[in-house]
């Protein structure tokens, strides 16, 4: 059973049953049923035609559940409409499916949670810590947005920065998470970098680029986490560190500035060190300051407190995290970071082990458990 190719099928077969008059939560029910009957049938009886058969069969469950509810009777015409089975059109609807679930109706934070759930393939423990909110709230949002869109017609896509998010929230949970969502985000920004012309749109994809030039020497042999310190920069793909800037530096050129392009921004000033020791700190801290006027975010501050310990030294960089909530998700981890640059190895290795506790995947808790586990071997000598 390839789930990879069911996987990157759901999102045209769900798109198409939208588009034949299914309202979104009864066609992503249908969807379901259909990729369970496909991982029981296909292992025996595997089709020519995979995405026609998700078609046929999803399509024909959704009549189905309509029949069934008494309370959609006025749906029973659309029995006579059902498509034979057949090859179904080679068409990418992902992109579209993205702007449909940026509905109007629906707030940006909703609309950017059902589409990670239906589209992007995310789980709700997923989304909730990319918004930084309990699963349960989480579940609430998306139960709601569901709500909200059941029966609304998809005549009127959503704005481009909602998708954006969507985007940029795919490729993080690809690149750092459990999922492999990367590759997949990157190619649906090219497609919308040709289709708009906009500046945070190319801010977007050059952030991505920039980032999985580098995502080769992310991990070692074993599985285990590089810091970008640490990386060999000789394995970074500077092919696209090259497309990455020059996409920036044309955004930049517009003098548009936007969140995207400010990280994009960061990114390459990483990128054009030719070592760790050589960064641009100064300048970084710089773009970390227009970033937190364009956001906001808290998140966006703890990652300049890093900056800041950087280029001004590490209790500097402890100043600067002083003034943030310590609930941060990884602000054990920096705080761990800045201690120990800081020559406090004692207080260094007991927020590692913290930090450690609070990851949100295995492989940053292994790294985490290693860091503190050194410093205690350090302090024992």
């Amino acid at each position: 059973m390839n789930e990879a190719l069911l996987r990157s099928l759901t999102p045209s077969v769900l798109a198409i049953l939208v588009r034949r008059g299914a309202d979104f939560a009864a066609a992503e029910d249908a969807v379901q049923d259909a990729l369970v009957e496909a991982v029981r049938v296909w292992p025996t009886d595997p089709p020519r035609d995979a995405k026609g058969w998700l078609v046929t069969v999803a399509w024909r469950r959704f009549l189905d559940a309509t029949r069934a509810d008494a309370a959609r009777r006025r749906r029973e015409d659309l029995v006579d409409e059902e498509p034979a089975p057949g090859p179904a059109p080679a068409v990418d609807d992902t992109l579209r499916l993205y702007f449909l679930c940026a509905h109007p109706s629906l707030t940006p934070s909703s609309a950017v949670a059902l589409t990670l759930r239906a589209v992007g393939g995310l789980t709700t423990r997923q989304i909730a810590q990319a918004y930084l909110v309990p699963e349960a709230t989480m579940a609430q949002r998306i139960s709601r947005a569901k709500r909200t869109v059941s029966g609304v017609r998809f005549d009127q896509p959503g704005d481009v920065a909602t998708v954006l998010r969507v985007l940029y929230l795919v490729f993080n949970e690809g690149y750092s998470g459990d999922v492999d969502l990367a590759a997949e985000a990157i190619r649906l920004t090219r497609q919308l970098a040709a289709a708009i012309d906009h500046p945070e749109v190319a801010g977007l994809l050059a952030l991505m680029l920039l980032h999985h030039a580098r995502r080769a020497a992310r991990t070692a042999p074993d599985g285990s986490l590089v810091p970008l310190a640490e990386q060999d920069r000789g394995r970074w793909d500077t092919e696209s560190i090259a497309e990455g800037v020059e996409i920036l530096q044309a955004a930049l050129a517009r003098d548009r500035l936007g969140e995207f392009q400010a990280q994009a921004a960061i990114a390459a000033l990483h990128a054009d060190a030719p070592t760790a020791e050589e960064t641009d700190w100064v300048q970084i801290v710089e773009w970390y300051d227009e970033l937190a006027r364009l956001t906001d975010s808290p998140v966006v501050r703890l990652n300049r407190a890093v900056a800041v310990g950087e280029a001004d030294g590490p209790r500097a960089g402890l100043a600067a995290l002083a003034a943030l909530d310590d609930s941060l998700p990884r602000h054990a981890a920096v705080a761990a970071y800045l201690h120990e640059r800081d020559g406090d190895l004692a207080t260094a290795a007991q927020l590692y082990a913290e930090a450690a506790q609070k990851a949100p995947n295995l492989a940053e808790r292994d790294h985490l458990t290693r860091q503190a586990a050194r410093l205690n071997a350090r302090r024992c000598r």
